[in-house]
């Protein structure tokens, strides 16, 4: 498909960067959520079921898309009920609280992101990169909460899924500049991605982050866990650490930064990362020059 000119598409797309991130967040808040095309069609299909769906089945396919989390937890707090005195962290309550009717009528025909970023398939191959991504740091955020215990997993699970979200929305709504990111990226290997960021949008990803999970009033739990400034709470480095792993070996097992994740991992877990980098499944020859790499270098205390 031939990629349209940015200039000749309309808003809701960013055309260029705004003056603060309080105007990223106004901006961002303003739009509706879209969802995966596979999501929605796999929401019709539960659908048809009927009285047959729990809300474990529909937690599965929710939890397969952090728009769809997103989309579930915000609605939740813009219709809590006067008598709800906790708040919902995981997606299963999250269904149970609301019901499996309540959620289709409340879903029912959801817009996807493939519909609204068919001028830009780019950016849809980004918004799909992004996402792969956030479910293998979900996968493995989830394995490590395991690993310690953690009283709830389900929310590790979410927090995990959830931390890259301002990235896919900038994928979605600001494309060009988002792209212009990547592309400085590419060009400058050493640039971080918060220099990038801050480069092109005048702020980073994260800030606008915590800006919007204030504005979709998310619950304060997820709030504490997406926030990177709490290091030292076991259960933040859990997601931090995970969401790292999974953007480091993205796209292959040769990122030097790898080593010190593995070795930050087996410190919060009181393991080896040996282990570690046993579970997480790689190509053999891939796992020996990691084994090599971890032998070779101090072991951080434990967490």
């Amino acid at each position: 498909m031939q990629e349209v000119p940015f200039s000749a598409v309309p808003m809701p797309f960013l055309q260029h960067p705004l003056g603060s991130v309080d105007a990223y967040v106004a901006h961002f808040s303003a739009q509706g959520l879209p969802v995966l095309k596979q999501t929605a069609r796999a929401l019709d299909t539960l659908r048809e079921e009927g009285e047959r769906i729990n809300a474990k089945r529909l937690a599965g396919v929710v939890l397969g898309d952090p728009l769809m989390t997103l989309k579930l937890l915000t609605y939740l707090e813009t219709h809590r009920r006067r008598s709800q005195n906790h708040d919902i962290t995981t997606i299963d309550r999250a269904i149970m609280m609301m019901g499996v009717e309540p959620f289709f009528k409340a879903f029912g025909c959801p817009g996807t992101v493939e519909e609204m970023l068919a001028p830009f398939p780019k950016a849809l191959l980004g918004v799909l990169q992004v996402i792969g991504r956030a479910r293998r740091a979900a996968h493995i955020a989830r394995d490590w909460a395991i690993l310690r215990h953690d009283l709830d997993v389900e929310e590790i699970t979410v927090a995990a899924l959830l931390r890259e979200a301002v990235d896919v929305i900038c994928w979605i709504y600001a494309p060009h500049l988002t792209a212009e990111v990547y592309a400085r990226q590419r060009e400058d290997r050493t640039l971080r991605s918060t220099a990038a960021q801050a480069a092109v949008f005048g702020c980073d990803a994260h800030q606008i982050q915590l800006g919007l999970i204030h504005a979709w009033r998310l619950p304060k739990l997820l709030i504490d866990l997406l926030d990177d400034r709490e290091t030292t709470n076991p259960r933040v480095r859990n997601v931090v650490i995970a969401a790292n792993l999974a953007r480091h070996s993205g796209r292959s097992w040769n990122n030097p930064a790898l080593t010190d994740d593995f070795l930050q991992a087996a410190a919060l877990l009181h393991t080896s990362p040996t282990l570690l980098i046993h579970r997480i499944g790689m190509p053999v020859e891939d796992e020996q020059v990691l084994l090599a790499q971890v032998a070779d270098q101090p072991r951080p205390q434990p967490s």
